[in-house]
């Protein structure tokens, strides 16, 4: 990412970002429709200043727990040890990597191809998706944060709202009807069955989160990072920490996600077949800060179209009255509540009024 000092100077007399955004989004091509037309300068909107934080990556990029699921259902040590990992990582990094999670190589392959075709098809196909209105179960754009954050990425996103209630298959692009519903089974089994090992970890019931609505919303952002002229002066996603409760994330074999720890910027490197998992805000919050939603990004880079896809798991856009807090079990005298309670439509309106600006929205929750 880019410093003070290495951002061009530019004239901002003449400059209205409100209109240069206006102009690309009513393009509805994305970042790719840029790639496609030859840019090799990138746009004014796109370039990132400086976050102001120690941004020097961690030179390991073997510190992120890999954690191995064989044997938790045959072997109660097996478990009892997977149990331990995943709150250890879920305390201290608030991402860990998946090996052996049971979903097919062949699904994980055909999901990010699907992506991949769906990006690479003509913009005229594409365009048909292309929407602001984020309460569709099918959204294309760059940016959901366009208008609001302080500077563009270099990232189309499809996105699906997969559960409580599953699109019909024409309502899904050609490239993705197959794949996107049997991907989201296998994301969805592995997911309560992480917020189980989550609930043993924190001394609950298994059942205790899967109790509370965790799983019952399901959406995946697909996420299309084309090749980018100046991967110095733009990301691929600005620093922020997720509003749910986790996100199980698949990536290709192209690097660029880092998280922040310590104030150090840590690569997560590809691990074929693997799954990243991280916290979310809301678990975070109900754990009473035991369990931590890491802020993370995406850097850009020149070697080609980076693919991910994102699996959420929340109720944010399911109509509900039901509010969440700090759990009673894992409060006392010494572990006082640290949030107030939350309906999730307020933490998303909050969320998604300031956009990746870099600042985490738990926050504005505190008592």
């Amino acid at each position: 990412m880019a410093s003070e000092k290495d951002v061009p100077m530019m004239n901002t007399s003449d400059y209205d970002r409100q209109k240069e955004l206006k102009l690309f989004d009513d393009t509805k091509a994305g970042v790719k429709g840029l790639v496609d037309q030859g840019v090799t300068k990138i746009p004014r909107i796109f370039i990132t200043p400086s976050d102001g934080l120690v941004t020097k990556p961690v030179l390991s990029d073997g510190v992120l727990p890999v954690i191995d699921l064989t044997g938790i259902d045959i072997d109660v040590k097996r478990r009892n040890l997977v149990v331990k990992e995943i709150r250890n990582a879920s305390e201290t990094w608030g991402f860990f990597q998946l090996l052996n999670h049971g979903i097919p190589f062949s699904v994980l392959n055909e999901m990010i191809e699907a992506v991949r075709g769906f990006n690479e098809q003509p913009n005229e196909v594409k365009a048909q998706y292309y929407t602001r209105e984020m309460n569709k179960k099918v959204v294309f754009n760059t940016n959901f944060d366009l208008y609001e954050a302080p500077a563009s990425c270099w990232r189309d996103t499809l996105f699906v709202n997969m559960a409580p209630d599953y699109p019909n298959p024409e309502e899904l692009p050609a490239t993705c009807r197959k794949i996107f519903p049997e991907y989201s089974k296998h994301v969805i089994a592995l997911g309560t069955r992480l917020l189980e090992l989550i609930s043993e970890g924190l001394g609950l019931n298994p059942d205790h989160l899967k109790d509370m609505d965790c799983t019952e919303g399901f959406s995946i952002a697909a996420n299309y990072y084309p090749a980018c002229p100046e991967p110095e002066l733009t990301l691929g996603a600005g620093k922020h920490s997720d509003n749910d409760f986790i996100t199980i994330l698949l990536q290709d074999q192209i690097s660029g996600l880092q998280f922040l720890h310590e104030n150090q910027w840590v690569n997560i490197p590809p691990i074929h077949g693997s799954l990243v998992v991280n916290i979310g805000d809301f678990l975070q919050l109900v754990s009473n800060d035991k369990l931590k939603s890491c802020e993370h990004r995406v850097i850009s880079n020149k070697e080609g179209a980076r693919i991910s896809v994102a699996g959420f798991f929340s109720t944010l856009l399911k109509e509900s009255t039901r509010k969440y807090g700090p759990i009673k079990e894992l409060l006392s005298e010494e572990n006082r509540p640290i949030y107030k309670e939350f309906t999730m439509r307020e933490y998303n309106t909050n969320y998604n009024a300031k956009g990746f600006d870099g600042n985490a929205s738990l926050t504005n929750f505190k008592l």
